[in-house]
């Protein structure tokens, strides 16, 4: 065998050489190291010292020595020194096995000084290959006998086989060489943009065992190396064509997701191929700024139970209507329809093979390509599951807080403001020192487990019981005085524990909200006291975005004679909006409020017992009874006038409000038919475990899932119940949430603690995680340039093109195993005439 070391000199220009190492006086040292370099510098070696001749590599066997004993009276670091091949300059290839590096005045020392920085890297791997070499020889002298082969090692400590392999090596030193540049050119252009200046890793060479050599090479191939972006990819052989059957639930299928098409709000222009300066989004350097719009002419009216919108008084006597939609009739005839496609028993079967087909290819997936996407997260540098983006995507804002930071809070103004006026109870007023005594408290006796906020057994499936936690120590005066923003104090205690909340969001830089805020419809000035006590309390935080919750209470309003039919509710929640848009003036602080608020919520119990709406439902007029309306009816009479509010913003430039109800916590399947129609995404969907066809509707249509199994295990499902790892195996677009951390939650961070019982539950890797925390972002609320920054500037392409990797720490591979699979079944769905887009939609 001819090694690459053997066949090079210095006249004909060849490459590689090998340097043959041995030690003299008091130990014998053998090693073996090879390098690339330039013919030039090997021409000016060869000048130096005409003693190098080419020779064949052959195998050398050391007879055993003995160590010298030491000398008494004579230090051992000066021991050492003697001993150290340095001290004899005239062996021209001294090797320090201590310091693992060449004598200074050795040849291969002096070569050292005359590389050129680029070839510093390779050098390193030659040391430390010595110096692996040099700890061999030490254990043989151990041993008493000792045999080294000297064999020529690359420049990325790989045995060479063959004298052919030359031109292959070089090729791959070239590429690497261009990868690196494209890299570091990649770096500098980043921190150009950031405005920060480049900083080069200094080179630190040590010659002493205390200080081990530092090798830059090894950090780059450790950390930026480029990710190898090919895998074991899946194919399914042979493919048979559908069964008439089959083909028949496909256009099914496509039947109901062209009707979510024909509902769901869409913008016009999506935000990415918006202008950034003109894109409606708060200034972080004064985000309660309020700039005056002049207003417009539209004339609103509403009529059974929906806004019309008319560009001006004479548009509307001619009966002009602006952006006309489809009427309750025709909306509960498709929901219909939907739950006739969903409940077929063909339909039923083919989605939950379908289903359980995604399932075991993910688990082949991970088979065959764990390791690989491990590696690949290695080499982004500076990611992991800490500091890549993870969005709250369902948290109640009054439950915001754990419990021992509510109890903290409660016991500071205790001591600090206990003369303040707080509640008007029994006529009269009383402060706050007033309200624990006539409780019979002290500041001394409170502790976690007398607030008793904290959800425990007797909550499940009881969601009433689940709702009076959030009265400390079971008093609802501590509620309002605590918890409420419509009290006495004009919700001053619950704006300061909100900032604690947020200073708490911004020290941990990666952790993101979505707070939820109830407008409960009972009056019209709720609007205006919300945005007041947001403004007014200067509640703003970079990680934090607001959404409005519509609690379906129309029946205790109805009961307690606040309002009168459900037409009252839906004027008192939507009419303020729509006056706020055409005139800004009419509400400035509503105004400026409405540009951090990214969506609509509709919470409350969805176990009760319910009516299905029929086709021919009576008007919000005309329902006067007593009882609640059915979940549908309310979602589509939210989603109509959210639909044309949205449509009126956008028209003016405005920000716009996306539909994000609770679905599928409890109750029926309708819940999750009506949603699958009108959402963008939905939280909890926990019964879709319960209907594999519309299961696999919502993984088609890759509607958004904020979970929270934490809390569905106190409430509705037993934690190793929750469908959270299935729905994941699957490939639906999940992520993780708290719900309520002051109800679920023991720690400062609610949502790693979600993220951390689900990976030792369930077994998520780090890269499972770091997906689920993609997702979470994905369907946050939070701003287009933001996402950009958090995940990558091209989020909104689909398949792998769309992420990267050094801000989002999930592998390319994982990216393009999920998209290839929802191309694949829209392929399978559409029976091979799927026009997939490009982008996500909006």
């Amino acid at each position: 065998m001819a090694h690459a070391g053997s066949a090079t000199s210095a006249s004909d220009g060849g490459n590689w050489a090998a340097l043959l190492l041995a030690a003299g006086t008091g130990a014998v040292v053998a090693a073996a190291a090879s390098y690339y370099f330039h013919s030039q510098a090997l021409a000016k070696f060869a000048e130096q010292d005409g003693k190098l001749k080419p020779q064949k590599m052959r195998k050398v066997t050391t007879a055993p020595a003995r160590r010298a004993a030491p000398t008494p009276g004579v230090p051992l670091r000066q021991q050492r020194s003697q001993r150290n091949p340095q001290a004899n300059p005239s062996n021209p290839y001294a090797f320090d096995p201590l310091a693992g590096s060449f004598s200074p005045g050795s040849l291969p020392g002096k070569l050292a000084s005359s590389l050129d920085r680029q070839d510093m890297h390779a050098l390193s791997a030659a040391r430390l290959a010595a110096a692996n070499a040099s700890a061999a020889v030490a254990s043989g002298l151990r041993e008493g006998t000792f045999a080294a082969d000297i064999r020529s090692m690359s420049a990325h400590s790989s045995v060479v086989g063959a004298a052919g392999a030359e031109e292959e090596e070089e090729k791959e030193a070239e590429e690497d060489d261009m990868a690196e540049e494209g890299e570091e050119a990649a770096e500098k252009k980043e921190a150009e943009g950031r405005g920060e200046a480049r900083v080069k890793r200094a080179v630190s060479v040590q010659d002493s065992i205390h200080h081990p050599v530092s090798d830059p090479g090894t950090a780059d191939r450790l950390r930026k190396a480029p990710e190898v972006e090919d895998y074991v990819r899946l194919n399914l052989y042979p493919q048979d064509m559908p069964s008439a059957e089959d083909e028949e639930v496909c256009v099914l299928l496509q039947e109901c997701l062209q009707l979510r098409d024909k509902y769901v709000f869409r913008e016009a222009v999506p935000p990415w191929h918006t202008d950034a300066n003109t894109l409606p989004m708060p200034d972080p350097s004064d985000p309660f700024r309020y700039e005056p719009l002049p207003p417009s002419d539209h004339v609103i009216e509403m009529v059974d139970g929906v806004v019309k919108i008319f560009t001006d008084k004479e548009a509307k006597e001619r009966g002009e209507e602006l952006f006309p939609m489809h009427d309750a009739t025709t909306f509960f005839t498709d929901l219909h329809r939907i739950l006739k496609i969903t409940s077929l028993g063909h339909v039923r079967s083919l989605c939950f093979h379908r289903l359980r087909l995604l399932e075991q290819r993910y688990h082949l997936h991970l088979t065959l390509n764990a390791d690989r996407e491990f590696k690949a997260q290695k080499s982004a540098p500076h990611r992991d599951l800490y500091n890549v983006r993870k969005v709250d995507t369902h948290v109640h804002h009054s439950a915001c807080m754990n419990q021992k930071h509510l109890l903290r809070f409660i016991k500071s103004k205790l001591r600090k403001e206990p003369d303040e006026v707080v509640i008007f109870r029994d006529g009269k007023y009383l402060t706050l020192k007033e309200v624990f005594e006539s409780l019979d408290l002290t500041g001394y006796d409170l502790n976690v487990d007398l607030l008793d906020v904290h959800a425990d057994k007797n909550t499940f499936h009881r969601f009433d019981k689940f709702n009076l936690k959030y009265n400390p120590c079971g008093q609802s005066r501590l509620r309002e005085i605590f918890i409420k923003q419509d009290n006495l104090i004009q919700g001053r205690f619950l704006a300061e524990v909100t900032k604690e909340v947020f200073t708490d969001l911004v020290a941990s830089k990666y952790q993101m909200a979505e707070y939820r805020v109830s407008i409960y419809g009972r009056k019209m000035s709720e609007w205006d006291q919300l945005a007041s006590w947001v403004v007014n309390n200067d509640l703003y935080c970079p990680n934090v975005v607001w959404l409005i919750q519509l609690p379906r209470l129309y029946n205790v309003y109805k009961e307690m004679g606040i309002v009168s039919s459900f037409q009252t509710m839906l004027d008192n929640i939507f009419l303020p909006l729509f006056e706020v848009t055409v005139d800004p003036s009419s509400h400035p602080h509503l105004h400026i409020f409405l540009n951090h608020v990214v969506g609509f919520d509709m919470v409350d119990d969805e176990s009760r017992p319910e009516r299905r709406p029929t086709k021919h439902m009576i008007t919000p007029a005309e329902w006067t009874n007593p009882f609640n309306p059915a979940y549908a009816y309310y979602t589509y009479y939210v989603y109509a006038n959210l639909y044309k509010l949205n449509r009126l913003r956008e028209s003016k430039g405005l920000s716009v409000l996306k539909f994000r109800p609770h679905s599928g916590e409890a109750g029926d399947v309708d819940h999750l038919a009506a949603t699958f129609l009108t959402a963008h995404n939905i939280a909890h969907g926990n019964n879709l475990r319960r209907t594999p066809a519309l299961q696999h509707l919502y993984y088609l249509a890759q509607i958004g899932l904020a979970m929270s199994p934490l809390s569905n295990n106190s409430l509705f499902l037993d934690y190793h119940k929750n469908p959270f790892p299935q729905f994941f195996a699957r490939g639906l677009n999940v992520s993780l949430s708290t719900d309520d951390p002051l109800m679920i939650h023991l720690t400062k961070e609610p949502l790693v603690e979600e993220y951390s019982i689900a990976a030792q539950v369930w077994r998520l890797t780090s890269c499972d995680l770091c997906e689920i925390a993609r997702n979470s972002v994905y369907q946050s609320g939070f701003w287009h340039p933001t996402k950009a920054h958090w995940i990558g500037p091209r989020y909104f392409l689909r398949g792998p093109d769309s992420n990267d990797i050094h801000r989002t720490n999930v592998p390319h591979i994982r990216v393009e195993f999920r998209y290839q699979a929802w191309e694949a079944e829209m392929e399978y769905v559409y029976l091979g005439n799927a026009k997939l887009p490009q982008e996500i939609v909006s």
